[in-house]
């Protein structure tokens, strides 16, 4: 995995751009259906690149630092953005913080774009413990007794949603079989014809826990990677960039996303909210790069992360 899949860095980036594009408040309420059909397969097709790029053949050492580098900064971003939920007026609002709900939010059931870090946390832990079995369990046994550990953890604990877990779990699937993610998926881009067809005639079904969830990610990954080769060299040398820059884009995002509320009536002229949507998102990555620039300079990775928060274009 030393050599970077742009493949993988693409993906990234289209499904960075659509978790941003649905996390501006505006857009989500103007187009609620939309909202749906994204949330169905965007964050489960990330879940797949994770499972997939997870490398369980390292020492425990090297898991550790691993685990920590992701935990110092999802606790970090996590703990503000719990406290800001107790002061702002968004849909997460919390009324009367406490430290019982603060640790709660932070160690159990977090709030925002910071769950992914957690699952990531739990589903590498989880992981990795059974992995170190598969010398004697054989590779289909691992899988088996790690799917056996996510719903224990979910049905115990509630630290981690056996869905989200699951999508994990094919990504690790596709690595141990040997192989490469791409070809797990039929790109083609007939895939929006069945993708269309489920997102409207079924519309119970967009749930990334059930099998149309499934099919529906499935689906939308082929029809992004069949997008692929059509794409300019320019444009392709942009999704790579914002592809290796997902971490930061995910951690500062919500700094911003919240910013551009302002933006509405700027763009009240656009029914559509096209316009609106093209500003907030390139002021959203914008603006996180630019934090992670600016963290890197100022040597934060040496305590925050581990390593530089900002990737430049290659």
């Amino acid at each position: 995995m030393q050599n970077r899949v742009r493949e993988i860095d693409y993906l990234k980036c289209v499904f960075i751009v659509l978790m941003i594009i649905f996390h501006l408040v505006y857009v989500g309420d103007k187009y609620p259906y939309a909202k749906q059909v994204v949330y169905t397969f965007h964050m489960p097709a990330f879940l797949v690149i994770s499972g997939y790029l997870a490398n369980m053949g390292k020492g425990f050492g090297k898991l550790a630092k691993q685990i920590k580098w992701l935990f110092v900064p999802y606790a970090v971003m996590e703990a503000g953005y719990v406290y800001m939920a107790s002061l702002l007026p968004i849909r997460e609002h919390i009324d009367g913080l406490t430290a019982t709900v603060f640790f709660d939010k932070l160690l159990l059931h977090p709030l925002g774009p910071y769950w992914y870090l957690h699952t990531l946390i739990v589903c590498y832990l989880i992981y990795y413990a059974v992995s170190r079995l598969r010398p004697r369990l054989g590779a289909a046994a691992t899988l088996c007794l790690t799917g056996v550990a996510f719903y224990a953890a979910d049905a115990l604990a509630g630290v981690v949603q056996m869905a989200n877990a699951m999508y994990f779990m094919a990504g690790a699937a596709v690595r141990m079989s040997g192989m490469k993610l791409t070809q797990a998926f039929s790109p083609t881009l007939l895939a929006a014809v069945p993708l269309a067809v489920m997102a409207a005639v079924s519309p119970g079904g967009l749930d990334r826990s059930t099998l149309q969830g499934a099919a529906m990610t499935w689906l939308a990954v082929s029809l992004a990677l069949a997008a692929y080769p059509l794409l300019g060299g320019k444009v392709k040398a942009a999704t790579h960039f914002i592809g290796e820059n997902t971490l930061a884009i995910l951690l500062f995002s919500p700094m911003f996303t919240i910013i551009t509320k302002r933006f509405v009536t700027m763009f009240a002229f656009d029914p559509t909210a096209l316009l609106y949507t093209a500003a907030s998102v390139a002021f959203t990555i914008a603006g996180s790069l630019a934090v992670a620039w600016v963290m890197d300079r100022a040597k934060a990775p040496l305590w925050f992360s581990g390593k530089p928060l900002f990737n430049r274009p290659r």
